[in-house]
């Protein structure tokens, strides 16, 4: 090891004390002088031979000593002078084959004060000999200050002789090789305790000590429940220390390291020398079990271990061979080391001693507990890798130790579980502090179209709504609005009745929304551009009473899903007709029975049985979110907020009713235009927008091609939907230096976001997702719905106004997800299933989903839903759907499956079958055909096992090569975008992995050599043929949008139309 890291500090062992008198430097000399020559350890070479290493003894050897005289500093500079040059002394590494392992420095502070220090390479001693080699010094100085010759016997044996006795014990070697191999079979090769700083791929092993004592009490308490239970110190310590570090890592199974003195030979105590072993405790802990009981577990094992104590670590690791990865080390990253060594009588003359503690600034493992068995306190320490943990961190860890141990001692017979609850501090502050939220809105409107109406009444003339050419007024959106509510309350709208909305983004769309709200209803958005089979799924399972369309979207479908009499087309000439006729006056919420409680909209998600599921959400929650935005963006009539969501996505929620509360206007991007970057920018630009909103992804797409000067207006960008990077938000602030970035998050089964985030643009950090918002809690819980510490990874659980009602016309899923809240007298939780953990300053870091859910810009998706589909297609017998991030970070949907037959399968068949069903953003991006899928050892499906994709096993269409310069070029960059090795002209952008956001970055590229293409030609020629003859002619095409909206509305809006194939 010394070879393969030379410069590596934590191989150097340290002792050092304190001289005060009139100390004869020449005898202390002569001590050291006597002690090098009695060892000859200590005046050995290591040589690196063909043959393998090999000591070489010198005859003399002549200890290196440095003189330090730091006497004339202030006398408060002299120990922090001291121990920073002592830190640089212990950590140079030293240079075996050439010079002795042992070296020292001697510190004169001035006064008759004194240090020795002492430093030795770990291959030749270890804390034993430290305190063995301190003594003889002091006991040879004593007697040489007092005349005396050496008073210490020869040596019977040295240290080779030792390891000489030990080769020749293969056979006990050989039975103790079989215990360890059986115990420590299949053990999870890393303990991932949480980290405050990513672990890097080398470590530096730069440590730090944090040193801390256990009170008089509790340090006898201790000894006394090891003496209760026939155990040692160590024992009590391990069930304790294991039991926190299940408590903080979440593992079931684990190994701590521990190491034994090897001395247990009388011949050996006073040899300085290599002795200490490593064992290994392997930790299966069982929360529910008593601690008497975890104790008794650990007793039984360490007994075991110290029977079989004399096998190396080095030749167990050898046997072993587990997995290697040098970013930590092998088998265990965490060691406990009870220490006992015996304690030195540092008598030397009329000098006054006493010991150093010293830190060489470096940590081997990720932390280690080292705890001193002493008369009175237990002096303890936590050795921690600095590369991984903060002080802070490290703090919250012993308060939590000692909580546990007192608990532990007070009564061993509780469960690991309830041993290792959370302080009652740090309750408090989880609990309590991080979730002081109250904020008082009663004063204001509480129902969602109220808000709206309140600001129509004071600015009537103001713009509320644009598209492109065509604004509404406050007071002419509230009086359309109120027209088509009067019509949908006739046709029997009101409180808790569901209506479907099917319509494109346009100024309708906010019409009928507000008309469903004014009526009492609760909206649920039909996308257009889903699958019919999905339609059709979604209005048999939510049964909406109305449905509002249009001719030319409904007439589409391939059957009608309601009954005419219950659809309400916007274009139909009776309909304008009859709206037309409605008054315009405001609806009264109050005759109609609408309360806060009542639903305001219904939203579908991806769900994991195969099946889309509505989540519920009510007024007073989504009022809650709005109000609390507005307080925290402050929109005001000079804002303008961009609508670019499609509706289906609950972020459009905001988007549509912040601004119309706060008398800023509502501008609405053409449909498909939230794909375009070209379009939005120039959309900022001529709009004069403000606030805007962004999935990550689409952030990322947005900024290659950023011009700034036309983003001058904006004020702010908020983002949600997906994890932020910290690379993104780098990119952002660079780019937007003036903008502020917010990074939110929120599930649709609760109002839209429950926590907010303001990015800063200097600490490079990874965002959190932020604190709860007004009125809202968030708990981080384990399984059994207890708080975990801070910094401890749990499940994110959502409580207060936010959370939903549950999901529509599903009372047992509901129940799953949905909880009474433990920590709130008559509320509910929603149990998100994502993954997180507490900061220190009260945010949360998002750590992903704890299922097999992802989010895939933007959109959550359950790849169950996805995989039942894909089972159900023709010829297809296993399949698992994953989401790989390719070399970008980017993540993509990757079908496995296996052949029912073993016969080919047809990739085009496949999309065309998943497409009538799924939406886009929900099919694969790859499929991988497998003879079989693999599995782990217990006949389960091994995800790790997966294989990335490659030319060789993803499904493809026949390949025919590129023929000419667009098509060569076109391929070239799919390849690079596609990660794929060749790409033929018959391939088809989409089938190869390709997604809306690969399509924009797809247009950057192509507008680095100077073609300019329009990013929805894309979509239609997917084909890399037809996409390369574009390029080639060099088409332009104006782009005019018709008319959508009728007369019954007094306006005229520029809305585009498409063909819908459904």
């Amino acid at each position: 090891m010394s070879q393969l890291e030379p410069d590596n500090p934590i191989y150097n062992v340290a002792g050092a004390v304190r001289l005060d008198g009139a100390l004869r430097g020449e005898l202390l000399a002569q001590a050291l002088s006597e002690v090098v020559r009695r060892h000859e350890i200590l005046r050995s070479r290591f040589l690196a031979l063909e043959g393998g290493p090999c000591q070489q003894v010198e005859t003399e050897a002549q200890l290196p000593l440095e003189d330090w005289d730091l006497s004339a500093l202030a006398e408060n500079e002299k120990m922090p002078a001291f121990e920073t040059r002592a830190q640089d002394f212990i950590r140079r590494p030293f240079r075996l084959d050439l010079q002795p392992p042992l070296r020292g420095a001697w510190v004169d502070l001035g006064g008759e004060r004194h240090i020795l220090l002492l430093v030795l390479h770990h291959m030749v001693s270890d804390r034993w000999s430290v305190a063995v080699l301190m003594q003889e010094v002091a006991t040879l100085y004593q007697a040489f200050a007092e005349g005396r010759p050496s008073p210490l016997p020869e040596l019977a044996i040295q240290y080779a002789d030792y390891c000489v006795w030990q080769r020749g014990r293969d056979a006990q070697r050989q039975s103790q090789l079989e215990y360890w191999t059986a115990k420590l079979a299949g053990a999870p090769p890393l303990l991932e305790l949480p980290l405050d700083r990513p672990r890097p791929p080398q470590p530096s092993y730069s440590g730090e000590v944090y040193r801390f004592e256990l009170s008089e009490d509790l340090s006898r308490q201790v000894k006394q429940l090891a003496g209760q239970h026939k155990a040692t110190l160590f024992m009590v310590m391990a069930a304790a220390f294991s039991a926190l570090l299940h408590r903080y890592s979440g593992s079931r199974d684990f190994c701590i390291g521990y190491p034994v003195a090897g001395r247990n030979r009388s011949q050996v105590a006073s040899l300085i020398g290599f002795f200490v072993n490593t064992l290994v405790l392997r930790c299966r802990v069982d929360d529910e079990i008593s601690f008497a009981d975890w104790l008794a577990q650990l007793r039984e094992q360490a007994l075991q271990d110290q029977n079989h104590q004399e096998l190396a670590f080095g030749q167990l690791l050898d046997a072993l061979n587990p997995p290697r990865n040098p970013s930590h080390a092998p088998l265990f990253q965490v060691m406990l080391a009870v220490q006992n060594v015996p304690a030195a009588d540092f008598r030397m003359g009329n000098l006054n001693v006493s010991p150093l503690t010293l830190n060489n600034g470096a940590a081997q493992f990720d932390l280690t507990l080292f705890v001193d068995e002493g008369e009175g306190r237990l002096a303890c320490s936590f050795e921690y890798a600095k590369d991984l943990f903060a002080a802070e961190t490290i703090a919250r860890m012993v308060g939590h130790l000692r909580t546990l141990l007192e608990r532990a001692a007070a009564e061993s017979k509780q469960s690991l579980r309830e041993l290792t609850a959370l302080p009652a501090e740090q309750y408090r502050r989880i609990i309590e502090e991080f979730n002081a939220t109250e904020r008082d809105y009663r004063s204001r409107p509480r129902l969602v179209h109220a808000l709206f109406e309140a600001q129509a009444a004071k600015t009537p003339n103001a713009a509320a709504l644009c598209f492109e050419a065509d604004c509404l007024s406050y007071a002419e959106l509230n009086a359309n609005a109120n027209r088509l509510a009067h019509e949908l309350i006739g046709r029997g709208a009101g409180p808790e009745v569901l209506v479907g909305i099917c319509l494109v983004r346009s100024l309708e769309m906010v019409v009928a929304l507000l008309a469903i709200l004014k009526a009492g209803a609760a909206y649920v958005p039909l996308d257009p551009d889903y699958p019919a089979e999905r339609l059709r799924f979604m209005l048999a399972d939510c049964e909406p009473r109305l449905l509002i369309s249009r001719q030319s979207i409904y007439g589409h479908w391939p059957e009608p899903a309601l009954a005419s009499a219950n659809t309400l087309l916007l274009d139909d000439a009776d309909t304008e007709a009859a709206v037309a006729l409605c008054s315009d006056a405001n609806p009264d919420a109050a005759a109609m029975g609408l309360a806060p409680a009542n639903l305001a909209y219904v939203i579908y998600t991806s769900g994991s049985t195969g099946q889309p599921k509505g989540a519920m959400n009510q007024h007073d929650a989504v009022v809650n979110r709005l109000l609390w935005a507005q307080d925290q963006y402050r929109l005001t009539a000079g804002d303008k907020v961009m609508q670019k969501t499609p509706f289906s996505f609950d972020v459009s929620v905001w988007e549509f009713f912040l601004p119309l509360l706060a008398g800023a206007e509502l501008v609405m991007a053409r449909p498909e235009g939230h794909q375009d970057p070209d379009y939005l920018q120039d959309l900022i630009e001529t709009a004069g927008v403000t606030t805007l909103h962004f999935v990550p992804s689409m952030l990322q797409a947005f900024l290659p091609g950023l011009e700034a000067e036309k983003c001058r207006s904006l004020r702010q960008v908020l983002c949600s939907g997906e994890a932020l990077p910290a690379a993104l938000k780098a990119r952002f602030h660079e780019a937007l230096p003036k903008v502020a970035l917010h990074n939110l998050y929120g599930p649709t089964e609760a109002a839209v976001d429950v926590t907010a985030w303001p990015c800063q643009q200097d600490d490079g950090a990874t965002p959190p997702i932020g604190r709860p918002i007004a009125n809202t809690r968030l708990y981080i819980l384990d399984s059994a719905l207890q708080p975990v510490p801070l910094g401890v990874i749990g499940e994110i659980y959502i409580g207060g106004i936010a959370v939903g009602r549950g999901y529509c016309r599903k009372p047992a899923l509901s129940a799953e997800r949905f909880l009474p809240d433990p920590f709130a007298e008559g509320a509910r939780l929603y149990k998100t299933g994502d993954l997180g953990r507490w900061r220190a300053d009260g945010g949360i870091d998002y750590l992903g989903r704890n299922d097999f859910q992802v989010k895939l810009r933007g959109f959550r998706i359950e790849l169950g839903e996805i995989e039942s589909r894909l089972a159900a297609c023709d010829g297809v017998g296993e399949a698992v759907v994953v989401a790989r991030s390719d070399r970008l970070g980017d993540k993509r949907l990757v079908a496995y499956l296996t052949s029912r037959s073993g016969g080919e399968l047809s990739l085009g068949e496949l999309r065309q079958q998943l497409a009538a069903d799924l939406p886009d953003y929900m099919l694969p991006a790859a499929f991988v055909l497998l003879p079989s899928l693999p599995l782990n050892a217990n006949g389960k499906l091994d995800r790790s096992a997966l294989p990335a994709p490659d030319t060789e096993t993803v499904l493809g269409r026949e390949y025919q090569a590129p023929q000419g310069e667009a098509e060569a070029a076109l391929a070239e960059i799919w390849q690079d975008l596609l990660e794929l090795e060749r790409v033929g002209r018959n391939d088809h952008f989409f089938e190869l992995g390709g997604h809306s956001l690969l399509a924009l970055t797809l247009v950057e590229r192509l507008r680095q050599r100077g073609w300019n293409l329009p990013a929805r030609e894309v979509f239609a020629l997917p084909l890399l043929a037809d996409l390369a003859a574009a390029i080639a002619e060099d088409e332009a095409t104006d782009w005019i949008p018709p008319n959508l909206i009728s007369d019954a509305f007094s306006l005229s809006a520029n809305t585009p139309t498409e063909e819908f194939r459904l």
